[in-house]
């Protein structure tokens, strides 16, 4: 299988290519020229399996050129195997009732207690295999608005062919989703807390990925953002899977997708193209809502970043929209790089773009005060208590859903432990301790470096790391 890229100038590469390139050389987003299907006796065979067959049987149509099926299978059991530092729960992705065919589907369980584990503890277990294969070494440069750090860093910390460098907004983040990070002090493990937003933390990852002349010879950048396609992929499985225990294929099973750079819905979209049966897919925004506004009101208009109780959200330039676009603007390639061309100005859709991407999707905003009535409200009903991120998917499927009759999955991408500002906001009396294995977690050490938002000193700081040996 050959992947090509968003905006149609970059050559076509293999899969393996493309986990290590990452972002395309003309500023594109790599995806597959095709998508495997699946029919409906092939999704009744699937019914059966766990976790990690099921990964399997989803990853290796895009894989097989590249891995060989031990390969893959041993890559697949070191990602979601259980045990201290891995996923603590047998099923992996548990689904747990909330309401009248209403599910949660907690993503929770990996070793850093939030959705990036299903795709980065697979992408280490990924970049270490091929390295290895390759002798290669290489720097991984991600920028993370609370999770996806945390999440990359224990997936490469072990990897020998890797240092790792992870950018997060100084002081927008919760302190255990920094702490998650900065208390890693592994040697190939640096932290820089980035003097700005999200969305600068991620410009000058794109900007570094363009011009790589700052590395010491022999050095290059791969992503671990949701830019790189081997993320997305992963994440397809978790759909399948939930999905096939509420009676897919014979029934339909919808999603409600709390997102901010569109990765983890559009891991939903691929799943529904490769023939599960999805009606609906609902994207849930905070206050940071251009998502909900290009689809409800056809307004992709930056405006400047709210600073929320969902931080994980906090983001208004969603890279993974980028491949929806591509799709519906029928794999027009020259037509998303003039979309694309000036992400300051207002973007608007096509007429037929628009209408299409509403068909599968629907959106909701929903704001701080009632992402905490929320928690409060689920809380008293039933005793579970949701983190702000999957209140905002809960509130956004009771919202817009469109079939009362269909399972409708809300995706809960962190656990309340990680946003405790947030629950108590809720419910103050109420206190969520942290899982065993992080109970020490605020008396570890911590190394980070603060750094103004100039591309410069940050590139100098990593150069001299790197030459230095950390």
């Amino acid at each position: 299988m050959k992947f090509i890229s968003t905006r149609g100038r970059a050559p076509s590469l293999s899969f393996a290519d493309t986990v290590l390139t990452g972002l395309a050389s003309d500023g594109g987003l790599y995806v597959p020229e095709s998508l495997p299907q699946f029919s409906r006796e092939d999704i009744v065979a699937m019914v059966a399996m766990d976790y990690e067959q099921l990964a399997f049987t989803i990853i290796w149509p895009f894989v097989s050129e590249d891995l060989s099926e031990p390969e893959l299978k041993d890559i697949i059991g070191r990602s979601y195997s259980q045990g201290l530092g891995k996923f603590r729960h047998r099923a992996v992705a548990p689904l747990v009732q909330t309401d009248t065919n209403e599910w949660i589907l907690e993503l929770f369980h990996g070793p850093t207690l939030a959705f990036k584990d299903f795709a980065l503890q697979f992408l280490g277990q990924l970049f270490d295999h091929l390295l290895k294969k390759r002798g290669e070494r290489v720097v991984v440069m991600g920028a993370t608005s609370g999770d996806t750090g945390s999440a990359a860093i224990e997936g490469c910390r072990h990897c020998d062919n890797i240092d790792i460098f992870i950018l997060h907004p100084h002081n927008r983040v919760s302190e255990v989703q920094r702490r998650q990070m900065t208390t890693v002090l592994s040697d190939n493990v640096f932290n820089i807390a980035m003097e700005g937003n999200f969305d600068d933390c991620q410009n000058m990852v794109k900007t570094s990925f363009a011009d790589q002349s700052f590395l010491p010879e022999g050095r290059r950048l791969v992503a671990v953002n949701s830019i790189n396609w081997a993320r997305i992929m992963a994440q397809i499985v978790y759909y399948f899977y939930a999905a096939l225990r509420l009676g897919a294929p014979h029934k339909t099973v919808n999603f409600s997708v709390p997102t901010g750079n569109f990765g983890d819905i559009f891991a939903g979209y691929l799943a529904k193209r490769m023939g599960l049966p999805i009606d609906q897919l609902v994207i849930a925004t905070n206050a940071n809502d251009i998502l909900h506004r290009c689809i409800s009101g056809n307004d992709h208009t930056a405006k400047p970043l709210v600073h929320s109780l969902s931080p994980s959200m906090d983001i208004m330039v969603s890279s993974n929209f980028e491949r929806l676009l591509f799709d519906l603007y029928e794999r027009d390639g020259a037509a998303v790089a003039e979309l694309l061309a000036d992400r300051s100005a207002p973007m608007h859709l096509s007429e037929r773009a628009l209408t299409r991407a509403r068909e599968v999707f629907s959106s909701y905003r929903v704001d701080d005060a009632r992402t905490v009535e929320v928690i409060r409200e689920q809380f008293t009903a039933s005793g579970y208590l949701l983190d702000p991120h999957t209140a905002i998917g809960v509130e956004a499927a009771r919202r817009v859903r469109r079939s009362a009759e269909q399972p409708m999955v809300c995706l809960s991408t962190a656990h309340p432990a990680k946003f405790p500002d947030a629950v108590a906001q809720a419910l103050p009396q109420t206190e969520i301790p942290l899982p065993a294995h992080m109970q020490d977690l605020w008396q570890r050490d911590e190394r980070l470096k603060v750094l103004p938002n100039d591309l410069f000193k940050v590139h100098d700081y990593m150069a001299t790391m790197l030459s230095s040996g950390g």
